[in-house]
């Protein structure tokens, strides 16, 4: 019975942020209602911190966790939006003495996505006071502006006390989803892009948002499963689904790790995600880029007959979980080949 009720909360929670269009207006952004600032000197502040017991560390199907502190590569994880609720007094950014989104956050996302990139590596993944779903959909965008700045200026500052107190030289994986992909294609502009900073990029991995062949000058698409110093990004819909095609959109395929739109079959992919932690689930997915987006057979788990809509958006990470640890764990070696040859 209690699995019963995860999967049907999975299926209706993916109905809810991607089937659904009841969005209520925002009100006028209100300078004089932002949340207080964080301060990432306190560990309070972060989602995910080497040396600190968070669901970053899980490992799936175990109750193992990993151990983030020796890792040679680290992690700057930004979270998506889990704050979406829709039927209480809106506002444009979260607090983060909210305990239940501050919940929401680490039980989902932190335990579901954080978690693919663990290995070998320390997660870094601040709070942030993130920006309503609604922001993505409202008319005031000038409103919704100031918001996403709120946003990202936390995710500066998050960014800058790393740099300065932990990075220590350490080559870096940006990794994200939806918004938290919103803010680091802000944070690779100003921190990366042809910036000295740049030769410490393993990759970028951006899903959940369109991302732009010319996004940034010097940090190109990724063309195979070995290349550095670029980024991925791909958005999952069911096979099938039509698309309004955007101009120079580099779509990366989750299994093949290419541009091309060669069909990759499930038994390619490795295990994936839903939302039993400890359950992994072999060949559940295949991936086929079709245009401006990644086509998906729908795949069959129990109760998906509820879930009737094109758009996996929720599940761009857990699909292609295991597969994309494992190009993780590829670039990295290919980055210490190329800073050490002889390395093999």
């Amino acid at each position: 019975m209690e699995n019963k009720t995860l999967y049907i909360s999975l299926v209706l929670g993916m109905a809810l942020l991607t089937g659904c269009r009841f969005f209520r207006e925002m009100p006028h952004f209100n300078e004089n209602n932002i949340p207080p600032k964080p301060d990432y000197s306190n560990i309070n502040y972060w989602a995910a911190f080497p040396g600190i017991e968070d669901p970053a560390d899980k490992i799936p199907g175990t109750d193992s966790l990993t151990n983030d502190t020796s890792g040679a590569v680290d992690v700057f994880f930004l979270h998506p939006t889990s704050h979406n609720k829709q039927w209480r007094k809106l506002t444009w950014n979260a607090s983060l003495q909210n305990n239940r989104i501050n919940k929401k956050t680490d039980r989902g996302t932190i335990q579901f996505q954080a978690s693919a990139f663990n290995k070998n590596t320390r997660v870094f993944a601040p709070r942030y006071r993130q920006v309503h779903i609604n922001g993505y959909f409202t008319d005031k965008q000038s409103d919704a502006k100031k918001a996403f700045d709120v946003a990202y200026s936390d995710v500066k500052a998050a960014f800058e006390y790393y740099l300065k107190n932990e990075n220590k030289g350490r080559p870096i994986v940006i990794a994200a989803h939806s918004q938290g992909s919103t803010h680091s294609m802000r944070l690779l502009r100003e921190f990366f892009d042809g910036k000295p900073l740049q030769n410490s990029l393993v990759a970028a991995y951006l899903p959940g948002m369109i991302v732009r062949g010319e996004e940034f000058k010097n940090i190109p698409p990724c063309r195979d499963p070995q290349q550095t110093g670029c980024f991925v990004s791909w958005r999952t819909f069911k096979k099938g689904t039509d698309f309004n095609d955007v101009p120079n959109l580099p779509v990366t395929n989750p299994i093949t790790w290419t541009l091309d739109t060669i069909y990759a079959p499930k038994e390619m992919n490795a295990p994936s995600l839903l939302r039993d932690f400890k359950k992994l689930y072999p060949t559940l997915t295949d991936a086929q880029v079709k245009g401006s987006i990644l086509w998906v057979t729908k795949p069959k788990f129990p109760w998906s007959f509820i879930y009737v809509w094109n758009n996996f958006h929720i599940a761009d990470i857990n699909f292609y979980y295991f597969s994309i640890q494992n190009n993780m764990e590829n670039r990295i070696k290919s980055y210490s080949r190329q800073i050490n040859p002889e390395l093999k």
